[in-house]
């Protein structure tokens, strides 16, 4: 998209899912969410289109998750939480459901699929997400629902959606290369 987007405040410790890690403070104090989810996945696809079959596949210790497996649950949470914030900013005040994630990445056939056409899935769910943000109002982005019994704003969940995908190439960097 490469466009000038829009300001997203940093949210207050109130809008954060409170069972998962900071992810928000991954990101600079500066307001440019959108343009960070743009550069962050071009870092991203840059990193994994790179790298050989071995570390694609690659456990550093047993019962963790192969590179393939990371960046499916990357999509399939900015999924998730792309929706939830949808139904929050829309003003939906029912209570979401947690999903279990080993789950999802279990019975994804992550590590069936090429690199590219995994980066291609992921691009598509990135630039829906950052449409979705870029267009909701200032009273949209600081409403707040409540989810598996914690509660968040759309833009808390935006700034996790963006806080986790570095937090997982965090660990990529950390553990497999």
């Amino acid at each position: 998209m490469n466009q000038p987007y829009r300001l997203i405040a940093r949210p207050g410790i109130d809008e954060y899912l409170t069972d998962e890690p900071p992810y928000p403070d991954l990101l600079p104090a500066d307001d440019l969410l959108l343009q960070h989810m743009e550069e962050n996945f071009l870092s991203t696809r840059s990193l994994i289109i790179d790298l050989p079959e071995e570390k694609l596949s690659f456990r550093y210790a047993p019962g963790k998750w192969t590179i393939r497996e990371m960046l499916m649950h990357l999509i399939d949470t900015e999924r998730i939480m792309t929706y939830r914030a949808l139904r929050f900013a829309r003003n939906d005040s029912t209570e979401l459901p947690g999903f279990d994630h080993l789950k999802f990445v279990g019975n994804s056939g992550a590590d069936h699929r090429s690199p590219e056409n995994m980066l291609d899935e992921f691009q598509a769910v990135r630039f829906s997400t950052i449409a979705l943000f870029n267009g909701l109002d200032e009273e949209a982005l600081l409403r707040k629902g409540r989810i598996n019994k914690n509660s968040a704003s759309v833009r808390g969940l935006a700034y996790h959606i963006a806080g986790h995908e570095l937090h997982h190439r965090n660990l990529i960097h950390k553990y497999y290369i």
